[in-house]
């Protein structure tokens, strides 16, 4: 592990589950070294990975002749489901 020593050091506090902290804390003593400096250790090497690309952009696939209904607007999901419930009713009713 990689140490580096600073003019300034902090103290602060972290919340971590009980089972990961005593996977660190294992893990710090196996490694030979304290906690804070597995902690900062870690934290440096994850703060200079570089941020993974952003995702290719969403794109919607329709299907020839099955319109969603221009009326419908397709960010609330409650208009979704009763245009849905509207639909399976005229269904049966026509039945």
């Amino acid at each position: 592990m990689e140490r580096c020593t600073y003019s300034r050091l902090v103290r602060t506090t972290v919340t971590l589950s009980e089972p990961l902290l005593r996977r660190a804390k294992r893990r710090a003593s196996e490694s030979g070294v304290t906690l804070s400096v597995l902690l900062a250790d870690a934290l440096r090497i994850h703060l200079a990975q570089k941020p993974s690309s952003a995702a290719e952009p969403f794109r919607l696939h329709t299907v020839a002749g099955k319109l969603v209904h221009p009326e419908l607007d397709l960010d609330r999901t409650s208009a979704l489901e009763t245009l849905d419930d509207e639909l399976n009713f005229a269904a049966l009713r026509n039945q």
